[in-house]
């Protein structure tokens, strides 16, 4: 998850003084409001109209993540240890996980919802680099203007940000392996989640930093030690309940309202509940660059990308296996061209901060061609789009091309090393 923002920087206040309590208490009354319906409905076995369920577990599904949020970002006030920031990471992309492994494991008994985990899949990868990576950037830019600063073309990234955008590099060249044999298979899937353990591992082997936290996350990062962590964990815990118990009416939700209303249920598994789980990472990396914190704001989401291209895709097979699938999981035409669209995407993304600098121009492409894949709907536009993609890459891949070896060699360099 994000560090979050910059104004109010988190430290343990002294012993009964908490200053940002009244945050706390008004923005757990305003979740729990919102939670309310959904837990009742599950709770209960009550089940509503489509559209009504969608709408009730969808907004519990963004207030948990909210209140997860907070509490991974709080939790870094006394996170030290390998172990402790790897359980953080998989925790804050339980809102995604929670949804997509449903789809995925049902998939292993009824056929039909695998394109659901690849639409899901795919949706929120392609939305977390098409839109979010973007706007950080666009807002830093503007923000750096407004500041009466120097103006800048482009967000400079730090040179310890080469070990991740090697990481997504190596990564995005082996998921071309998905589309090339239409298939994402359990051996590729126990592959990519040992890449990122071994992404985790680097990061742990780093220098701990101060984590700078703004309103409820940072109320809850001034509590005495005591009082954080007890805190800290009953968030966890709220926060993991309530995804969990929604996940599956939620997805449900999803597909029956699709029917309901007309509207392709491909395409709203594929938008709606990335959307609804990222939610709170878009609003809290947007804070962030608003603050003048742009280079730090770009890197939580690329950490988030190479959560999700790694973990996530890996964890797909085997969730279907342990649903009742086979040890590979079989992708019909139109997913095969998703997925591409992803891969291709990803690699322009790499592309683009080869260099370690984001542009103006970089950013507003990559918003541009997300948005134009909403006019794309048939096999041979999603084909030209990914071509699209492919052509910028290699173009950047040539121009940078001092910048290539550095990158593949950065997760494999001693820490420190640069």
């Amino acid at each position: 998850m994000p560090a979050a923002a910059v104004e109010q920087v988190s430290r343990p206040a002294p012993p009964g003084k908490t200053p940002g309590m009244r945050t706390l208490v008004r923005s757990l009354a305003i979740t729990l409001a919102i939670m309310a319906p959904a837990l009742f409905l599950r709770l209960s076995s009550t089940h509503p109209a489509p559209v009504l369920s969608l709408v009730l577990f969808g907004a519990a599904v963004v207030a948990a993540s909210f209140v997860l949020a907070w509490a991974a970002e709080a939790a870094q006030v006394d996170v030290s240890g390998g172990f402790a920031i790897a359980v953080l990471a998989l925790i804050a992309v339980l809102p995604e996980y929670a949804v997509d492994l449903y789809y995925a494991y049902t998939a292993g008994s009824d056929p039909t919802y695998v394109q659901y985990a690849a639409a899901n899949m795919t949706g929120s990868n392609r939305l977390l680099l098409g839109l979010g990576w973007p706007l950080v950037v666009l807002v830093a830019l503007y923000v750096a203007g407004r500041l009466g600063k120097k103006p800048a073309a482009a967000l400079a990234l730090e040179p310890g940000n080469r070990l991740e955008l090697g990481f997504l590099l190596i990564a995005g060249v082996a998921a071309f392996v998905i589309p090339a044999t239409g298939h994402i298979h359990l051996v590729l899937g126990v592959a990519l989640i040992a890449w990122f353990g071994f992404y985790m591992y680097k990061l742990t082997r780093g220098e701990a930093e101060e984590p700078d936290l703004i309103g409820t996350a940072a109320a809850v990062g001034s509590l005495p030690r005591r009082a954080r962590r007890t805190t800290v964990v009953a968030l966890f815990v709220l926060a993991a309940g309530v995804i969990l118990a929604c996940a599956e009416p939620f997805a449900e939700s999803l597909v029956e309202s699709g029917s309901q209303l007309g509207v392709d249920e491909f395409l709203l598994v594929q938008w709606l509940a990335p959307l609804a789980s990222e939610a709170p990472e878009f609003i809290i990396a947007v804070l962030f660059a608003s603050r003048g914190k742009g280079t730090a704001a770009i890197a939580t989401l690329i950490s988030s990308k190479i959560n999700q291209w790694t973990l996530l895709v890996g964890s797909l097979p085997i969730a279907y296996l342990l649903g009742g699938g086979t040890a590979s999981l079989a992708l019909d035409t139109r997913q095969v061209e998703e997925v591409l669209l992803t891969a291709t995407q990803t690699m322009m993304g790499v592309a683009i901060l080869l260099a370690l600098r984001f542009h103006r121009w970089s950013a507003w492409t990559l918003l541009g061609l997300f948005a134009v894949q909403f006019a794309v709907t048939s096999t041979t536009g999603r084909f030209a789009l990914s071509a699209v993609y492919a052509a910028v890459t290699v173009v950047l891949l040539v121009v940078r091309r001092e910048h290539v070896l550095p990158t593949l060699a950065a997760p494999f360099r001693r820490t420190g090393a640069r």
